[in-house]
């Protein structure tokens, strides 16, 4: 009942004071899809709808999928890590094995080896997998430079980078993140590889190459510091309402959702997401997680608590947000304290797999909607 009761209580914080935080990456529509793999018919016909005290069961009947990103080295060795992933989440998002340095790290060499067994592995669990990401101006292969190729060379590799992965994985992928982090803070087109060679129409091209190779994956823009209205956000606003004029299938809008409470929390989430929404692009959070200056005390606990819930009830808020994924949920295999310097605790669970606040904030937000 996404829309009925609840929805007095999921706006009670909406309007928290703050600034957007600066963050980073962790470097990092038409209607749904058809029927795949792990689609939500074989999701509801393989686990009933009875609460067994994950996120999971929580989320199930909210109509929004709560995902996490996995280490696939956590994912080999680290038994109970593996049973909560499967446990926990609808939906898996790779850190790291679909990126394009790891597929090919050679010129026409691939390895899908780790990313066939995250897309087995959701198989198994009835899972859905969310692919990142398909054109980024970071973790490329060496050997792609411009010193190595020309414009029209490096058009022609993206291209078929593009189709041969999406290929690849057919069927077996739910959405992509198509372009990902593609303007400054302010705006402004970001400096990357793909806008010298190519020219802002890359974007475009990323995705009608992407739909060629699967018609029913969903496609999306993804970026960081663009949950709440600001020159990013505004930026994103105008391109989708460009590239929609122009029959680019674009059909979703991803937030990333890095918070850090020391700045404050975003103000005008529930906003942003309405205008997508509006647009009739599906939206979904993508990467959250609320970092914190360490050691943790009560009341940066309560604080992320609320910057995790912030942004779930935005999603719950809407009709076309689909998924609410965490960057990781335990802190023991957070990006965070290597990327941050004294800052960390990030996630919803700790180092031993043990739920905070911030999980049983998740739970309940998820079942007070369902």
């Amino acid at each position: 009942m996404r829309f009925g009761r609840i929805a007095a209580f999921l706006a009670v914080g909406l309007a928290v004071a703050g600034s957007t935080p600066a963050s980073a990456h962790p470097g990092s529509a038409s209607p749904l899809a058809g029927a795949q793999p792990g689609s939500a018919s074989s999701l509801a016909g393989a686990h009933p709808r009875s609460d067994d005290g994950s996120l999971r069961a929580a989320a199930r009947g909210t109509g929004v999928r709560v995902g996490t990103a996995v280490d696939m080295a956590a994912l080999a060795a680290d038994d109970p890590y593996r049973a909560a992933v499967a446990r926990e989440f609808d939906t898996v998002t790779p850190e790291n094995v679909m990126k394009w340095e790891v597929v090919e790290p050679q010129p026409g060499v691939y390895d899908w080896t780790a990313a066939d067994q995250l897309v087995a592995f959701a198989r198994e669990n009835h899972q859905l997998v969310r692919g990142h990401t398909l054109v980024w101006h970071s973790q490329n292969p060496s050997w792609l430079t411009e010193a190595n190729y020309t414009p029209a060379q490096l058009r022609a590799l993206l291209r078929k980078h593009i189709l041969d992965e999406v290929g690849h994985f057919k069927g077996k992928v739910w959405a992509w993140d198509v372009a990902n982090e593609v303007f400054n803070e302010d705006g402004t087109p970001r400096d990357t590889i793909w806008l010298r060679a190519l020219g802002p129409n890359y974007i475009a091209d990323a995705f009608r190459w992407a739909h060629q190779a699967d018609p029913k994956a969903l496609l999306f823009l993804n970026d960081y510091n663009n949950e709440g209205v600001n020159a990013k956000s505004d930026a994103y606003f105008a391109l989708v309402k460009q590239l929609r004029a122009a029959g680019v299938p674009v059909h979703g809008y991803g937030m990333q959702g890095h918070l850090a409470i020391q700045y404050g929390l975003p103000d005008t989430v529930l906003t942003n997401v309405q205008r997508f929404d509006k647009l009739g692009l599906r939206t979904a959070f993508t990467e959250v997680d609320v970092r914190m200056l360490l050691p943790a005390d009560a009341a940066k606990v309560q604080a992320q608590t609320e910057g995790f819930n912030l942004l779930l009830r935005a999603c719950l808020l809407v009709r076309h947000c689909v998924s609410y994924t965490v960057w990781g949920f335990t802190d023991k295999y957070s990006w965070v304290p290597g990327v941050f310097d004294g800052q960390g605790s990030a996630t919803p669970m700790d180092e031993n797999l043990q739920p905070k606040p911030a999980y049983e904030g998740l739970r309940e937000t998820f079942l007070l909607a369902g």
